[in-house]
């Protein structure tokens, strides 16, 4: 799998604990897109990698997640998730097929942040299950006009 991973700089220190816990994941191919400027120039390029299939999923960390997730989600055909822990990281994949999780340096603390990253990572939507619908219906909201 491709994934992204990409945070300003109150994100910096937190992102680097994440590269380094997937680089112990031979099959994951990461990618990081960090760099200096405003979050919703990160959040677009991360998320334009998705949209192009570059990537498969996408990781962003701001101070608090939030500029980064309401960025991302500016992005037509993006699903980004805010997750502090590890219920919300799974239904974000589960329920929401989520492509990005975004998360806030400044609200958890390393070893939290990894066990998010693994456990959405492990977690996968069902495209003929219950929330298959409700995603559809969150797909055509990028369509309004």
């Amino acid at each position: 799998m491709n994934i992204a991973i990409g945070a300003d700089s109150a994100g910096r220190p937190l992102l680097e604990v994440i590269a380094a816990h997937l680089a112990t994941r031979p099959h994951l191919k990461v990618s990081d897109l960090s760099q200096s400027g405003y979050y919703a120039d990160l959040s677009l390029a991360l998320a334009q990698t998705i949209i192009d299939g570059q990537n498969e999923r996408g990781i962003l960390i701001c101070g608090t997640g939030i500029g980064v997730a309401i960025s991302a989600n500016k992005v037509p055909g993006i699903r980004a998730a805010l997750t502090h822990d590890t219920y919300s990281a799974e239904r974000a994949a589960k329920s929401n097929n989520a492509q990005i999780i975004t998360m806030g340096a400044r609200v958890i603390g390393p070893e939290l942040a990894k066990r998010i990253v693994d456990k959405w990572l492990e977690s996968d939507f069902d495209p003929n299950g219950a929330s298959a619908e409700n995603v559809e219906a969150i797909n055509r909201l990028d369509r309004v006009k």
